[in-house]
């Protein structure tokens, strides 16, 4: 039975929260009511970073302890001044998504379940130009925080070297995202070439923190994800509350604190008191809007050194000059630097005897632990195959477990994968039935 309903006047409308009481974050008792009025009271800010955007809505229905749903189609039900923008994706379908433009779009979208607000880098009114460049720092398991800061003050040199202003927020997760804003002048091919040529400079002024290598098996220190200016690729924008159990923000912030930061700060209840105190650090943002031709012009001399394009996501149609898709532990020895698309398709295990007639020859021990429909599922897959082999499982690395979040149709699902280099070759474990078999694609095949 529907609890009672509060409505809300925000912006001169009348906004309705159904359910308010109900608890979105069970370990800190927060409920939609409250992420509704966190909202709004950070909304001159949380706008800065997704008014007048289209956004896929990502709806914890059922609070952040359950698995969200994607719904990129703006509902049927919306009120009449949510705007949409219409948006056409690789795979060459169009969607209709949400564009909001004041703080009862704020309300609205959080009452929908958004816990946090993923917008594309592009207005409105020009969608085939971005307006933003996101250089979006992933850490491998194991790195520590510092070394995060260190990659993001780094990061934000290499932005000034080449003519952009650098603003920097944690990413509400493990890692750091830094913004750059744009002259919309260039295409989303262009915007990711030069995040491409962010990253590789960034690995090559700091080897040994940084990292542009896009297959998870090859990387160390903090991954560089230069895909995440892709089309169709959305971040968690600045204001964000974060689906963690301590109802965590993303945090914008200014240099001068990004070196004593503490992400675990930035909350549901200290960030309207630190907006209501000191204000937006990130206010002057749009007043820093600057070129890409210097990013450019380093892309292309890296292009002429001969470095390929790096791998686009998988979904993706194969593009000229981009190197292998195929993970380095799956190449065959003569594959170079061409090479298959890889998708969606199983991943069997990468150790054993060598490559005959054609079979793949891996690069890496790779083994597949679990397939499943939810993280918690994935994990308990891991904690099993542990178990059995607790001999082995000292010997591995935090980077040598990967944890895959998977898209699938209207859902993320979750593959666990091992690496067994550090295992010596006596006692690697052979491939072994997933302890969780799930197929994210039955029921959907021809």
């Amino acid at each position: 039975m529907a609890g009672p309903k509060k409505v809300l006047e925000v912006a001169g409308r009348e906004v309705t929260v159904s359910n308010p009481d109900k608890v979105y974050f069970p370990r800190t008792g927060h409920t939609k009511l409250d992420l509704v009025r966190y909202y709004l009271a950070v909304a001159d800010g949380a706008l800065r970073g997704v008014a007048g955007r289209p956004m896929a809505l990502k709806r914890f229905v059922n609070g952040v302890e359950a698995e969200p749903f994607f719904q990129k189609r703006a509902p049927a039900s919306r009120p009449g001044w949510v705007e949409t923008a219409e948006l056409r994706f690789p795979s060459g379908r169009t969607a209709d998504e949400i564009v909001l433009r004041d703080a009862a779009g704020l309300a609205w979208v959080a009452n929908l379940g958004c816990v946090d607000l993923n917008p594309h880098p592009v207005r409105a009114e020009d969608l085939d130009h971005p307006d933003e460049l996101r250089v979006d720092l992933d850490p491998v398991p194991g790195v520590g925080w510092g070394q995060i800061l260190d990659v993001a003050a780094e990061a934000r040199s290499v932005l000034a070297d080449y003519g952009l202003t650098g603003w920097p927020k944690t990413s509400g997760s493990r890692g750091m995202h830094v913004y750059a804003r744009i002259s919309p002048s260039w295409s989303f091919a262009e915007v990711r070439r030069a995040a491409v040529a962010v990253a590789r400079e960034i690995e090559r002024r700091v080897p040994d923190l940084a990292t542009s290598k896009w297959w998870k098996e090859e990387r160390h220190g903090v991954f560089v994800d230069y895909n995440q200016n892709a089309k169709d690729r959305t971040v968690a924008s600045a204001y964000s509350v974060r689906p963690l159990p301590d109802a965590r923000v993303s945090m914008p912030l200014t240099w001068d604190e990004v070196p004593g930061c503490d992400p675990a700060a930035f909350t549901i209840d200290s960030v309207p008191i630190r907006f209501e105190r000191a204000g937006d650090p990130w206010a002057g943002m749009d007043d820093t809007t600057g070129s890409l031709e210097p990013l450019l012009e380093l892309a292309a001399r890296d292009e002429a050194a001969g470095l390929p394009d790096a791998p686009w996501p998988p979904h993706y149609e194969k593009q000229r000059g981009e190197e292998s898709r195929v993970q380095p532990s799956k190449r065959r020895p003569s594959a170079g630097g061409t090479g298959g698309a890889a998708g969606g398709g199983t991943d069997g295990a990468a150790g054993g005897s060598g490559a005959r007639g054609g079979r793949r020859q891996p690069g890496k021990p790779l083994i597949e632990v679990a397939r499943a429909a939810t993280k918690a599922e994935a994990l308990d897959g891991l904690e099993r195959w542990k178990a059995r082999h607790g001999d082995v499982w000292p010997l591995l690395e935090p980077a040598d477990v990967l944890v895959d979040t998977m898209r699938g149709r209207s859902s993320a699902w979750y593959r666990i994968r091992l690496n067994l280099e550090h295992v010596p070759p006596e006692r690697r474990p052979s491939q072994e039935a997933l302890e969780v078999d799930y197929d994210p694609w039955a029921g959907l095949r021809g």
